[in-house]
Formats: structure tokens, sequence, C-alpha cells
């Protein structure tokens, strides 16, 4: 059992995959619910520190780089872009549309996303970190009520 919770924990942690991946795959391995999304949230939550102190500074440095510069400078330009998209369509209501960027369980909108691009806004820390973390909540209660069949219990009520 410690093993699975063990794999929910370092899906949560991997990029592009994170926590939308991590609860649907506790739910096919049989682990409760509620001990699966804390475990994904603090798996997702635990490198987002991090990426938002050093992310920017490792990809600008490794960006010229002969084997890592295609990926480093891909990492900047998704990043830039989406931190661009997030402030044009936000405005000053930056704080709920990174929030929202993060919280709507779609690919490449999750935390380490949404982190990069905070960071390269210049979002301050403590804003960011608030802002992900709530986006990883909502997210996480959004794949949990996928992975328990209860939005598709709903679509078959209303359609």
């Amino acid at each position: 059992m410690l093993q699975k919770y063990m794999t929910v924990f370092f899906i949560s942690m991997v990029p592009l995959i994170e926590l939308r991946g991590a609860i649907p795959y506790s739910t096919v391995m049989g682990l409760p619910l509620f001990q699966s999304y804390l475990v994904a949230i603090i798996g997702n939550m635990l490198p987002v520190p991090i990426i938002y102190l050093f992310a920017r500074k490792v990809l600008e440095w490794g960006a010229d780089k002969p084997v890592i510069g295609g990926f480093f400078s891909w990492c900047l330009e998704k990043g830039k872009r989406g931190g661009e998209k997030l402030q044009a369509k936000a405005g000053q209501g930056l704080f709920i549309a990174l929030l929202l960027f993060v919280g709507v369980p779609l690919p490449g909108t999750g935390a380490w996303t949404g982190t990069l691009a905070a960071s390269l806004l210049d979002i301050d820390f403590k804003s960011s970190i608030l802002a992900v973390m709530g986006g990883v909540l909502m997210a996480g209660v959004i794949m949990g009520l996928a992975s328990a069949g209860l939005l598709g219990a709903l679509r078959s009520m209303i359609f």
C-alpha cells in the first residue's frame, strides 16, 4: 500500500502529468480518494517553490548551451507565452487568473507551467504560491470527482 502511495506522490511531481494523472491512477489502484488527494497535492506542490526560485535562472543559463539549449529555450518560450496570455486576459486580476490557469485540469496548465509563468511575469513569491496552491486544490477536486465518476453521472442526468 505504501508503494502505491509513493507512486501517486511521484506521479504528481512529474511535469505535465502532475496530480491530473496521479489521482486517476490512485483510483485505478484502489486507493482511498481522500488520502490519495492529500498525497497528490503534497507531491504536486513540493517542487513549486523550487521552480519559482530557480527555474527561470536555470532555463536562462541553459538556453544557449549546445545539447540542452533547444529544450530550455522551448520551456522559456512556453512559460513566456502562457504568462503573456494570462496577463493579457487577466489585467489586474492576475492572482485569480493564475489560480484558474492552474486549477483547470487541461494539459500544460498545471503547477509547473503556472509557477514558471508567475516567475517570468515577476509575480511576487507569496501570491504565486497561494494562487498555485488554490489551483492545485481545485484541480484535485475536479480530478477526484471525475475519477469517482460523479461528473459522468451528473452529465448523464443533465443530457
